[in-house]
């Protein structure tokens, strides 16, 4: 059901002169909401001007229309991914190849060599189990009938190489290291594959609750492609209408969180078949706050998404 909501003359002028001067639209959300006004209309309303304003689209004057039901509109802030087409680590240049900004998606080159990539896979490969998802229900790990392929985690930092891996990934993330579950590799043979599914964790059981609670929710998420697939196995983005091909040494970077503790749903993404060969891929979760695992033997990394 629609709602026309009304608002004061005013307030698009200072929306428009706080978006140019690079305020974030968390930012005005908090303002709004600080002075009272509902939060769902006033992330519908900042939503709204920030979408003109991409669309290039004449802008609001004093209302818009907002769907009465479902969930507030997600307000994007300025992506974490650092702008420009190089992103500088302490070790190393990563080239941004492409990105879009709704869902905010990239596509970045060179964020690992192929040296590491083998190294890599060859300390993954002994590790690797039949790949596990939580139960939304229960919160027990189970099997995954939807996702026919291999996983092993690293702990953060468990060896010379992971280490540097962590530190790179946290560089080009733009958020702390420690904020960084342990990467998780998974491997698809042929005929394997993911489907559509996203990286934040649902609260619908307490296990996941708990981990919000602990460490703040996903926030963004790097899949980094660990070899050449002969055919198959892009990482599909159907909201964005994106699908990006696995290209080794090259990852697919992409954010759903913000400071509102909102979640983007169009980041849903899926990992097409593998039509010839295998693939490998490396991945790294981000959260809000410092990454603390549910014990000194057990991994929050186990719970919900998978890269691809």
């Amino acid at each position: 059901m629609s709602l026309v909501v009304h608002f004061s003359p005013d307030l698009g002028p200072w929306l428009v002169e706080s978006l140019v001067r690079g305020q974030s639209p968390e930012q005005l959300v908090r303002a709004m909401v600080a002075e009272r006004m509902d939060p769902r209309v006033a992330c519908s309303i900042v939503e709204a001007f920030e979408a003109a304003r991409h669309a290039g689209r004449p802008l609001p004057t004093t209302s818009i229309v907002m769907e009465e039901d479902g969930p507030s509109p997600y307000a994007a802030g300025a992506p974490r991914l650092p702008a420009g087409s190089r992103i500088r680590t302490g070790d190393r240049t990563v080239r941004v190849l492409a990105r879009a900004a709704r869902p905010m998606v990239a596509v970045l080159g060179g964020v690992l060599d192929p040296e590491e990539c083998a190294q890599v896979m060859e300390l993954a490969r002994p590790r690797l189990l039949a790949s596990t998802v939580v139960d939304p229900v229960t919160g027990q790990d189970v099997v995954a009938p939807y996702r026919d392929s291999r996983g092993m985690f690293f702990r953060p930092q468990e060896n010379p190489l992971i280490a540097r891996l962590d530190r790179r990934a946290a560089e080009v993330m733009n958020l702390p290291v420690e904020n960084g579950e342990g990467f998780q590799v998974l491997q698809y043979a042929a005929g394997g594959g993911s489907a559509p599914h996203h990286d934040f964790l649902q609260p619908t059981n307490e296990p996941n609750r708990a981990s919000i609670a602990r460490s703040g929710q996903r926030v963004s998420t790097l899949v980094i492609y660990l070899n050449d697939v002969e055919r198959g196995g892009e990482t599909a983005f159907p909201g964005a209408g994106w699908a990006v091909s696995p290209v080794p040494g090259n990852a697919v970077y992409f954010e759903y969180g913000n400071g509102l503790g909102q979640v983007d749903e169009r980041t849903l993404h899926a990992g097409g078949p593998v039509l010839e060969g295998e693939k490998w891929v490396l991945t790294k979760w981000m959260r809000e706050r410092r990454f603390v695992p549910a014990g000194s033997s057990a991994s929050d990394g186990m719970m919900g998404g998978a890269g691809l």
